[in-house]
């Protein structure tokens, strides 16, 4: 082979060289490969892009999460110093409503300290030139953090954490691989059963043909902010679609232009994430030392912010534009579009009483 071959030529070849893949080692050469990946390439968002996230969508999203944080840093007594980190921070939009309305708050802007988590050098260009005032820096581990309490903003970031999945068969669990074909990339099992003791409990009568997606990844970065937070004082805030306990279900998907696609087809080209697992990260963050909140439905963490006085306003102020304003509340929140399929996680340090949650 000559030349610098593309992400599927890599892809093939390294299953030819060892064998079919796991998933999950598929899923991260496909997001982050440092040449290839997905999310190593031009700006996927906006309609342009694969995807539109909450924030794109009104600046409403943005402004809540900062009145969200600032009452969590009025909680821990107006720190001089704390650290506010973001990962996966898009083109920079949520921070940037957000620190709108937080930098209002007086001492907020003078003790920020802000932290952002990103690999894509065109968003983090975006990122810069929407955030310059304030002053970011950019880290290359997600717990790079300062000595003051630690705020984090997750939204959209752990769905594109990479899973294993096991597919439950006559004589126990097989994991799920990405191997060849006639030349053709497709999906495969294990001949060799995982140990019954490897599967969540509750899942352990489930059914042949039953599907479990777990992933370390996820888990990890829970783990080490939760430590991070536990040790610091503050809280993490992840936004996502996803189930509230842990269950079993097949939920990996590619979004290519806006549209399903094939997860095997074009690697490195489309969007690859599946539903997080809040039972998993809230486990995580209790054995860290956190304290994890009822998981809530976006729409009701929204509404439990002022999301519909905050719309009201917006419209009485810009008339012009109240059908819009409220064709944005409706998707951020209305049942049928963002508001129930995703979830809001909180995990806080004790003694903090997080807004939004019931």
């Amino acid at each position: 082979m000559t030349g610098d071959p593309g992400l599927p030529e890599l892809i093939d070849a390294q299953i030819r060289a060892n064998g079919p893949m796991s998933i999950a080692s598929y899923m991260a050469l496909c997001l982050t490969h440092p040449r290839r990946g997905y999310y190593k390439q031009d700006d996927p968002l906006g309609a342009g892009g694969d995807f539109i996230t909450a924030p794109e969508i009104s600046q409403m999203f943005g402004e809540l999460i900062g009145f969200f944080f600032v009452n969590l840093w009025q909680q821990k007594g107006e720190p001089r110093s704390f650290t506010l980190l973001e990962l996966g921070p898009g083109r920079g939009t949520l921070m940037q409503d957000a620190l709108r309305v937080a930098t209002r708050a007086p001492g907020f802007g003078d003790a920020l300290h802000l932290q952002l988590y990103e690999t894509n050098e065109d968003l983090k260009r975006q990122q810069a030139a929407r955030l310059r005032q304030y002053h970011p820096y950019w880290a290359e581990e997600i717990d790079a953090v300062g000595d003051g309490p630690l705020l984090v903003v997750a939204n959209e970031f752990f769905d594109a954490m990479p899973i294993r999945q096991f597919v439950r068969g006559t004589a126990g669990w097989h994991e799920r691989l990405v191997g060849l074909r006639d030349g053709k990339r497709i999906f495969g099992l294990s001949p060799t059963p995982i140990p019954d003791g490897a599967v969540p409990e509750t899942l352990r009568g489930a059914g042949p043909g039953a599907v479990y997606e777990m992933s370390l990844a996820a888990r990890d970065v829970m783990q080490r902010l939760g430590q991070a937070v536990a040790r610091l004082g503050g809280a993490i805030l992840a936004i996502d679609y996803g189930h509230g306990e842990t269950q079993a279900g097949e939920t990996l998907q590619a979004v290519r232009r806006h549209a399903y696609a094939d997860p095997l087809d074009a690697p490195g080209q489309a969007d690859l994430s599946a539903h997080v697992d809040f039972g998993a990260l809230a486990t995580a963050a209790t054995d860290a030392g956190l304290i994890a909140q009822p998981l809530a439905t976006q729409g009701d963490f929204l509404r439990r912010l002022g999301i519909g006085e905050r719309a009201r306003m917006l419209a009485d102020a810009n008339p012009g534009e109240a059908a819009t304003i409220a064709a944005a509340l409706e998707r951020l929140t209305g049942a049928e579009q963002m508001g129930r399929l995703f979830k809001v996680f909180c995990a806080t340090s004790p003694g903090l009483v997080p807004a939004g949650f019931s």
